[in-house]
């Protein structure tokens, strides 16, 4: 549905207003129940036993002795589940092992005793002998041809002959001539990034509650970012139709990408299933730094070339993404994202797929951009600099804009990336002076933003009140800003609505919440959905009145005749509709659903202080600012929580947080205390400026806003350090021990 052609002249009521987040209070009273807080009668505790080594081939597993322990009611090995589809494979492999061991912590045998001190002892019962095998973690060693080999046989056609069976895929994407816009070229950039892998730092481990009935049917409560997927998955491993399997989204304290899969959920269903009683399975944070998805590690090399006025005449980029021991690395997204900022005649870009001995990727806001953006916007960075020119100005100079042709394809339609460079110029951060060993660094972001299948259901209650059922998982504030939606759209007060996660027996199916997709197509469903209430409460005021449907209006929560040709009657209230539906032809609902398209790009620009300690190589950040282009904000709080929240991850990534794995493959810092992330202490107030340009694609203007953020602080950052230090750093992160050596290399 496009963007009403009076949307951008509206005054809203709600929307753009900050009201009370409905699960406020829930949270801080701690009355919110999350995925560990669900129980039931009888229920077991659910326990993993995980392989201590990078890569080794399982010869035999004995479960005897642990199933030979009072109180364990069943034990779980691949042998328990049937051959699994395709489309489903590799993920039924990464939750039980079959024929190997991936990585550090790949989950080998599960057990569901009475009590966790009992699945804990009985879990060391369990005989597993292992051929160790050689192993390799990083992706650029991965890629030669003499590397350990994970899967025969997974290459696509894509990968020329000569590399390792671990290179999956190839992807390019771009146009024009790169040799020739490199000899128009005043000067080159020409060097090679790396990044680690870090994870999404959720505050609540993976937690869920099974139970399945000896008729089949069977009931599963996660925290997930996507329930009807679970279900979707989940049933295919166990071999259940989807209608036999019902899954209840509970709370979620965190996810930002890494929820969008399961790791849990069809063991403690098979275990359920074994022992006929209710399982519940939580992870310790130690497993989930070992064996769910952080985002991939990346090597990239880089070539730009630019004239001495700061025209980038052409950008070329070679992106190597590891994603963990499974095909389906984010690189594709990395090699679309690279550029996408740019309006460039000459491009390319390529991407290559590739398979090590880590736990399987999974996303982390934005997945695939924030490393290509590193690359990228630091060589331009470098190249504006070499030319005494202003960063920001070379980037508006080179700007993507209104019917810009994008990196990876399209036509941009309106887009702000111009309007954040714009006002980040004009923004007093960019004036302000800095102090001894200070810097300021700015880089600009990209996001495609998804739709995705859509399905909403609002009922008008007898009490004149609303409930919104919405299919996805409130992480970043869905329910607040579908109640805004619809409210606005019914002309009620906020109070009035109340939106609800249904189950996935009560709404068509959704699609997970990621892609920053929620506000834009749940969004888009309530105000359709508000608007089919509206036009059968129109149809219920013209039965009352005795005129036509087409006669009557809705303004300002009441049906109205449309004119004076249409009687004298007072407006009817959507309460006193609702009042009399019993008598009028029954209760009074609106229903959409839909795959929408036209989600709007999303840009950002981000502009950072750091100042360097030359005796430690420390960094600290003391100001920061996020400029993005929202579409329009429905809920500004949520907004900049958002804006904020993707800024500090990006932070963290930057200057912290990586994964080490030792020589024998094995995590090193599987915990809080050694994997760092930012703490309050660490920052500043993370400043934000919304921009709202509307997205042409829906109703209010609305685009995504939730992953954009994270894609210019690893650049940002690394653009600051620089400034600050006079040393061009390009492997993340900055730690100081790195950033000191460099330092007194120079």
């Amino acid at each position: 549905m496009a963007l009403d052609s009076k949307s951008e002249l509206r005054e809203f009521k709600i929307v753009g207003t900050r009201p009370l987040r409905p699960d406020g209070i829930d949270k801080v009273t701690g009355k919110a129940r999350f995925g560990a807080d669900i129980t039931a009668p009888g229920m077991l505790v659910g326990l993993v036993l995980r392989s201590p080594h990078a890569h080794a081939r399982i010869v035999s597993i004995d479960t005897s002795r642990a199933e030979a322990v009072p109180g364990v009611h069943a034990v779980v090995t691949r042998a328990d589940f049937a051959e699994p589809g395709e489309d489903v494979a590799d993920i039924l492999d990464n939750c039980m092992a079959g024929a190997k061991a991936l990585y550090d912590g790949h989950a080998v045998a599960a057990i569901a005793a009475s009590s966790g001190k009992i699945a804990r002892d009985a879990l060391k019962l369990i005989d597993v002998v292992y051929e160790v095998l050689p192993h390799v973690t990083d992706v650029d060693a991965a890629m030669k041809p003499g590397a350990p080999v994970l899967h025969e046989g997974r290459t696509d056609e894509t990968v020329p002959e000569g590399l390792s069976p671990n290179v999956i895929s190839r992807h390019e994407f771009g146009h024009g001539d790169i040799e020739a816009g490199l000899a128009q070229a005043d000067r080159i950039v020409e060097r090679t990034f790396q990044t680690e892998a870090t994870h999404q730092g959720y505050i609540e481990p993976h937690a869920c509650l099974a139970q399945m009935g000896p008729d089949g049917q069977a009931d599963l409560w996660c925290c997930t970012q996507g329930h009807y997927m679970a279900r979707n998955v989940c049933a295919e491993i166990l071999g259940l139709e989807q209608g036999q399997l019902r899954v209840t989204a509970s709370e979620i304290g965190g996810g930002f990408g890494g929820k969008t899969t399961v790791f849990l959920e069809p063991v403690a269903l098979m275990l359920a299933r074994k022992s006929g009683r209710p399982v519940k399975m939580v992870m310790t944070r130690s497993e989930v730094l070992r064996a769910t998805g952080p985002t991939a590690s990346s090597s990239i090399d880089v070539k730009i070339g630019m004239t001495k006025d700061g025209r980038i005449t052409a950008g070329f980029a070679e992106l190597r993404y590891q994603g963990g021991a499974y095909p389906g690395s984010p690189v594709d997204m990395g090699s679309m994202s690279a550029f996408a900022p740019y309006d460039l005649e000459h491009v390319k870009t390529i991407g290559w797929d590739v398979v090590t001995n880590r736990p399987k990727q999974a996303a982390y806001r934005a997945p695939g951009a924030p490393m290509a953006a590193f690359a990228v916007e630091s060589a331009i960075d470098e190249l504006a600099r070499g030319f005494g020119l202003d960063p920001l100005e070379v980037r508006l100079k080179n700007a993507a804009r209104e019917g810009t042709r994008a990196s990876y394809g399209p036509t941009y339609p309106a887009i702000g990336l111009e309007a954040t460079l714009r006002t980040a110029k004009d923004h007093p951060h960019w004036s302000a002076p800095l102090g001894e060993n200070q810097g300021r660094g700015v880089a600009c972001g990209f996001w495609f933003n998804f739709g995705g299948d859509t399905c909403v259901t609002l009922n008008i209650t007898p009490d004149g009140t609303v409930t919104v059922s919405e299919g996805n998982p409130d992480i970043g504030g869905s329910r607040a800003s579908m109640s805004m939606m619809a409210a606005e759209e019914l002309g009620i007060p906020y109070e009035k609505v109340r939106t609800i996660v249904a189950d996935t027996g009560s709404l068509g199916q959704n699609e997970v919440t990621d892609g920053s997709r929620v506000t834009f197509a749940v969004g888009l469903a309530t105000i359709e959905a508000a608007r089919a209430a509206i036009r059968e409460m129109c149809k219920r005021a013209a039965m009352v009145w005795g005129i036509e449907p087409e006669a009557v209006e809705w303004v300002d929560g009441a049906a109205q005749p449309a004119g004076p040709n249409a009687g004298e009657h007072p407006p009817m209230t959507l309460a006193e509709i609702a009042a009399i539906a019993s008598n009028t032809g029954g209760p009074i609902a609106g229903h959409h659903e839909a795959n929408p398209e036209g989600a709007g790009v999303s840009f950002a620009t981000h502009m950072v202080d750091t100042e360097v300690d030359p005796d430690t190589g420390a960094v600290k950040i003391l100001r920061y600012t996020v400029f993005q282009d929202a579409g329009k904000a429905i809920h500004p709080a949520y907004v900049e929580g958002q804006f904020q929240g993707g800024a500090v991850q990006g932070i963290g990534w930057a200057l912290n947080e990586e994964y080490i794995y030792g020589e024998d493959g094995v995590l090193q810092n599987a915990g809080f205390l050694d994997y760092r992330v930012p703490v309050a202490s660490d920052l500043p107030m993370i400043d934000t400026v919304i921009l709202e340009i509307p997205n042409p694609g829906h109703p209010y203007g609305v685009r995504g806003v939730g992953e954009t953020s994270i894609v210019p602080p690893l650049a940002a950052v690394a653009n600051a350090v620089s400034a600050a230090s006079g040393v061009r750093m390009t492997s993340l992160p900055i730690s100081p021990p790195k950033l000191l050596a460099a330092l007194h290399e120079r």
